[in-house]
């Protein structure tokens, strides 16, 4: 008997775990991998930002940043935090009307950003292709941290905290009893337990099935890539929101780490469905017209390795976080969208302080936002969020 099991050990998962121990729980995480952080976590390029037009989302991600930003000091383990910010450069009027019209919203959640004239974005982004440049949102606040070291380093002091880890094991089915979870069915025995958190990424779906819950998790992929190290000249994560040629990415975006890697990605068009994580031989191509194109001087970059991770989506593009009526005790912090590691700390810290004492830390209307049982409206996902 534990008091909580927790249903994988990604980006989400690790942190709930820890956290949940940091409010006295007994925790044990079921895990199908060998170590923590070997699902979409390691896929992840390790952006860490506060920007979005997400209420729920920003004020998720100022949690985190301030778990990333005091993690060294904290607990004496590098993880790679670079406070760098992000960068939205603008050539277009769309795009200016797009982070123009969310700004107000943004500083109404307290993210400090703002839009900045040429010469601003020139100074933080060096060599950027002056041509049609209009400006751009700059957020100083935001950063990188490695996802590897992140993942290792939560796992590490949550067994210092007395969390259990069961590595290579399957939750295979959810155990009730009446309309309460008491625990989880895994492939080696049962567990049995007060809190049942579901932090199963793309299986959050057929998990949440098995106790007749209908939680629309659509996994897509996404391909990323890194560079050989190369002298540090570029602070923040740079996104450029412009459709790409031919209409084939709908943006992409880059930043170099700390160890002064290049890691880059893009959103293709159309989406690719589904589980397929093989990479495609458009990818380097396209990404390196654009890259080369915005900042002339990349074209010398050595690519060191590409590979392609999973985007668990949501109908609406916003994670879906907390309890569920239907079934007592059990939570799930599900649907995040391809930024999971940004907002793990965060969603892990609000999430363990809801199941201890029936709220988060972050004001409870927001929090809200983010319930699995909210209605879902038709249309676009909205790309910023």
């Amino acid at each position: 008997m534990t008091d909580a099991v927790v249903i994988g050990s990604g980006s989400v998962g690790v942190a709930t775990a820890y956290f949940l121990a940091r409010e006295g729980f007994d925790v044990t995480v079921v895990e199908s991998h060998p170590s923590s952080g070997q699902g979409q976590n390691k896929a992840a390029i390790g952006g860490t930002r506060a920007t979005h037009s997400d209420p729920a989302k920003i004020k998720i991600c100022l949690d985190s940043l301030e778990v990333f930003s005091g993690w060294k000091e904290q607990t004496g383990t590098d993880i790679g935090w670079k406070k760098g910010g992000y960068c939205f450069p603008v050539y277009r009027k769309d795009e200016e009307d797009i982070l123009k019209g969310i700004l107000p919203t943004q500083k109404r959640y307290d993210l400090n950003i703002d839009w900045v004239d040429p010469d601003r974005i020139r100074e933080v982004v060096p060599g950027i292709n002056s041509e049609g440049l209009a400006g751009g949102t700059f957020s100083p606040d935001d950063g990188q941290v490695s996802p590897l070291l992140y993942s290792q380093s939560f796992t590490r002091e949550a067994q210092r905290l007395g969390v259990k880890f069961r590595f290579g094991e399957n939750v295979v089915d959810i155990l009730l009893d009446g309309d309460r979870a008491s625990g989880v069915r895994t492939d080696r025995e049962e567990l049995h337990a007060d809190v049942v958190v579901n932090c199963s990424g793309g299986k959050a779906t057929e998990l949440s099935k098995k106790i007749g819950l209908d939680i629309p998790v659509m996994p897509d992929s996404h391909e990323a890539g890194i560079s050989m190290p190369m002298k540090p000249f570029l602070d923040p994560l740079v996104v450029d929101m412009r459709p790409g040629p031919e209409g084939r990415t709908s943006n992409f975006y880059f930043g170099q780490n700390h160890e002064g890697a290049v890691i880059f990605c893009y959103t293709p068009n159309p989406l690719f469905p589904g589980e397929d994580r093989r990479c495609t031989s458009e990818f380097m191509p396209v990404i390196a017209r654009r890259m080369v194109d915005l900042i002339p001087r990349l074209k010398n970059l050595i690519i060191r390795r590409v590979w392609r991770g999973l985007y668990p989506m949501t109908p609406d593009g916003v994670p879906m976080v907390g309890c569920h009526s239907k079934v007592e005790g059990f939570y799930m912090a599900v649907g995040m969208c391809g930024q999971g590691f940004m907002m793990g700390p965060g969603t892990g810290r609000n999430l363990a302080h809801q199941i201890a004492t029936g709220k988060p830390y972050i004001d409870s209307d927001v929090w809200d936002m983010l319930s699995p049982e909210r209605e879902f409206p038709e249309g676009k996902v909205e790309a910023l969020k």
